[in-house]
């Protein structure tokens, strides 16, 4: 499931609550088409990777957390662990190119950890 964040006090609480696990938040705003078009496959991650916690925040609904984070255009994917903002995997960039441009059916994860 994806979490919908509005404010930093929510994202805060929402990041100490992850613990452990893997964070990735989509920043996004519902005029833009991309961030239309790569909602399914975000949602779709999120349940298939339960150990994985997906959060959305809207940029126009939150301009302090696109503020905070240096967002300048949508959609910006970044990823936290442990509250801290780690970079974004190559694995994670290839699949949702390659998904979002039509050149693969499914996307391209194992739960095996293996490229």
């Amino acid at each position: 499931m994806v979490q919908i964040i509005k404010d930093m006090d929510e994202f805060s609480r929402f990041l100490k609550a992850a613990g452990c696990k893997l964070v990735v938040v989509e920043f996004s705003a519902k005029w833009c088409g991309p961030c239309k078009r790569i909602y399914p496959l975000v949602h779709a991650m999120s349940l298939q990777y339960q150990n994985v916690m997906f959060a959305n925040v809207d940029v126009d609904d939150s301009k302090e957390l696109a503020q905070t984070y240096h967002i300048r255009s949508v959609p910006t994917f970044q990823m936290f662990k442990q509250t801290q903002k780690v970079t974004l995997f190559s694995r994670l960039k290839r699949a949702i190119c390659c998904y979002g441009n039509g050149f693969m059916s499914e996307p391209y994860f194992s739960d095996n950890g293996n490229e």
